[in-house]
Order: C-alpha cells, then sequence, then structure tokens
C-alpha cells in the first residue's frame, strides 16, 4: 500500500475523531487547552493501537482465507463506510445534544467508541503487504491532526461541517476498499 494510499485511508479513519472533536467543540467553549491535547492524544493512541490488534487478529487466520483477503478488505472497508453515511444521516434527522464534559471518562469512551473502525481496518491489514507499525503511525499523528483541528473548528465555526464530515469519510472508506479489490483481482495499480 503506498503512502498516499494509507494517508487517504488514514482521513477516513479520522473523521469519527474529527467529528466527536468537532462536536466537543461545539459545546464546550471554554475547554483548556490540556484537555484538548488530551482529548487529541487519547483519540490518536486509540486509534493508532487498534489497527495493531487487529492485524495481530487477522494475522492469526491469514493462511485460511488468504485467496479471498480482496473482498474481505473490500467488504469490511465498505461496510465501515456505509455505517458511517448511515449514521451521519440518521444524525442529521435527530437533533444532536454532545454534553460533552471531556472528563477522563468520556475522552476513554470517545477514543474507544471512534477507533473500533481501525480494528477492523486492522484485521483486513493481515491480508495485504503493509508494514503495520508504519500504517499504525500514520493512522496515529493524522488521528491527533484531526483532533484538534475539529476541535478548534468546533469552538469557532458552528454546526455546519459535523454533519457532511462523516458521509465524505465512509465515501472516501467505500472507495479505499474498492481500490483495495481492484488491484488484487484485476492488478490494477491506481497509486
Amino acid at each position: 500500500m503506498s503512502f498516499f494510499t494509507l494517508l487517504i485511508l488514514s482521513i477516513g479513519l479520522s473523521v469519527d475523531s474529527f467529528a466527536a472533536s468537532l462536536g466537543c467543540g461545539f459545546s464546550r467553549q471554554n475547554v483548556h487547552r490540556k484537555r484538548i491535547f488530551l482529548l487529541a492524544f487519547s483519540l490518536a493512541i486509540f486509534q493508532a493501537i487498534m489497527p495493531v490488534i487487529g492485524w495481530a487478529a487477522g494475522s492469526q487466520v491469514k493462511n485460511l482465507i488468504e485467496q479471498f483477503d480482496h473482498w474481505i478488505a473490500l467488504v469490511l472497508l465498505t461496510a465501515i463506510g456505509a455505517k458511517m453515511i448511515i449514521e451521519s444521516i440518521k444524525k442529521k434527522n435527530k437533533p444532536e445534544s454532545c454534553a460533552c464534559d471531556l472528563s477522563f471518562r468520556e475522552i476513554i469512551t470517545l477514543s474507544i467508541g471512534t477507533s473500533i473502525d481501525a480494528l477492523i481496518v486492522g484485521f483486513s491489514f493481515a491480508f495485504l503487504k503493509i508494514n503495520i507499525i508504519y500504517a499504525s503511525m500514520i493512522i496515529g499523528v493524522t488521528t491527533f491532526i484531526f483532533a484538534l483541528a475539529g476541535i478548534f473548528i468546533g469552538k469557532r465555526a458552528g454546526r455546519l461541517l459535523g454533519e457532511k464530515t462523516e458521509i465524505i469519510g465512509g465515501i472516501v472508506l467505500i472507495l479505499i476498499g474498492l481500490k483495495i479489490f481492484l488491484e488484487h483481482q484485476f492488478g490494477i495499480n491506481f497509486f
């Protein structure tokens, strides 16, 4: 997987963290900078660790399903992307209530909740020729940047971006799943 593809995938995975940070920024205008950085760091750490855990689990069953790995990557990434799009549409139809107090407990809960998709992506990494440490570092750094940006944008911009970011992230994940499938199935190399 090229650096560019990995970066795009990282951006797609970071969208949940961005959206959560954006919501916290909307609802908490007077958040101390320490809490902002703690939230961004926690989101990044969980987002970086989950793919490693998924990769380790996927590596255990790799030999059993190696012939179908590209199908698995396509299905998993499409499912995650579709889930993100559907959840975003559901949120649009309901008024959002974010009582984000940025307590330690809430930060950990947000971090786990936004990184579950990265666990599944990590599982699909086991079937690709990928350096998991390198990939997880890119995912973590990208998430940290997106989480910081989300809080600061949320504090300044209001609720304009929140709904659309998850749809865009979902589309990106679906497209990356399709790219992996086409590369393995037909030998097409996009980038």
